[in-house]
């Protein structure tokens, strides 16, 4: 059974993805205070739960845990508005944009300059077979795997397991890895930003330390930070890893195809789609990255067309963690079993 995005029919008159692209830059003006807003009600309630979550300790520590994962959907929407100032859509100004992220960066641990310019690259080769590897989750055809030796295919098996995907990997990424450019090493400006944002992030754990000692670190900041992280992990994965997205060589891939046609609509709750700031409304976004997230409503609301096209709820998307090789042939996405079953 097809558990993945619904696409409408194509008809004569469907518009091609690259038509899209000028009909929705009619989107990309952000409305200043509207933006304001956006980022006061989400780091405004971060702070105030993290003055309770320090002022529960003294109550119930099973409270501060419990009020720390509440804050970890505020966190999630402040790394979603650090995504928006990477792409410059979050303010008119670029400078305020890039000084938002910068701050919103220490918060979510994520060196701004790194991975605006990492995710700059998943933009512009999503789907693309020639140009994996960066800002991106790694993925082979069925016939790279096939050529791999046993213990390639068994790392590889690690590697996607949904184990490690969404239960270590969060934490190694963004409590390891961000702490160095990985994939932009021989740029001073790089290291400047991961150095930067390392340097204020242990001002601040230190300070976290030294007024509320190891509890607070492992009840408020440690929770906080790993269950926003794997939300985020999540969200990324199912935005482009379903049974019927788009990968191609290289020398037929297309920028406006593979973001429409590889990029989801997770279709989610109002209530998670505001923690989430439309994130799932992802193949606008990859189509034109310049839209403020709070304006890809519109686009849904305008173009009966996009609001139908990739359609994923939560429990189809659940189907999509045991998919992990590209088949070429079929151009969809395989499950372990399903390769072995069709190819032996």
């Amino acid at each position: 059974m097809n558990h993945t995005p619904d696409f409408p029919p194509t008809t004569h008159n469907a518009k091609s993805a690259k038509d899209w692209v000028k009909t929705l830059a009619t989107y990309r003006e952000p409305n200043q205070w509207r933006s304001a807003f956006e980022l006061g009600v989400s780091i405004g309630p971060f702070i105030v739960l993290w003055v309770l979550a320090w002022l529960s300790m003294s109550v119930s520590l099973w409270l501060t845990l419990a009020i720390s994962i509440v804050n970890a959907l505020f966190l999630l929407r402040l790394f979603t508005i650090q995504h928006d100032c990477g792409h410059g859509a979050f303010f008119k100004q670029r400078a305020l944009s890039d000084w938002v992220g910068r701050v919103l960066g220490v918060l979510t641990l994520t060196p701004y300059a790194v991975w605006r310019r990492t995710h700059s690259i998943h933009h512009s080769a999503a789907g693309n077979l020639g140009k994996r590897g960066i800002g991106d989750i790694m993925t082979l055809t069925v016939d790279e795997y096939n050529d791999l030796s046993r213990f390639e295919r068994l790392k590889y098996r690690v590697y996607r397991n949904p184990v490690v995907l969404f239960g270590f990997a969060p934490s190694y990424l963004f409590l390891l890895q961000n702490r160095l450019p990985f994939g932009l090493m021989d740029s001073a400006r790089y290291w400047i930003s991961a150095m930067g944002t390392n340097l204020a992030i242990v001002v601040g754990l230190a300070v976290i330390w030294y007024f509320g000692g190891f509890a607070a670190v492992f009840l408020i900041f440690l929770p906080t930070t790993i269950l926003a992280a794997t939300a985020g992990m999540w969200l990324f994965y199912v935005q482009h890893q379903f049974e019927d997205t788009h990968w191609s060589t290289e020398e037929d891939w297309q920028l406006h195809d593979a973001a429409l046609e590889g990029s989801s609509h997770y279709v989610m709750p109002p209530i998670l789609q505001w923690f989430s700031a439309n994130i799932g409304i992802h193949h606008v976004h990859h189509l034109y990255s310049r839209i403020p997230f709070y304006r890809l409503t519109e686009v849904l609301r305008d173009h009966t067309e996009l609001a139908q096209a990739n359609r994923m709820t939560i429990p189809q998307s659940l189907s999509c963690a045991r998919l992990h090789l590209w088949d070429a042939q079929r151009k969809q996405l395989l499950s372990f079993s399903q390769a072995r079953a069709i190819y032996g």
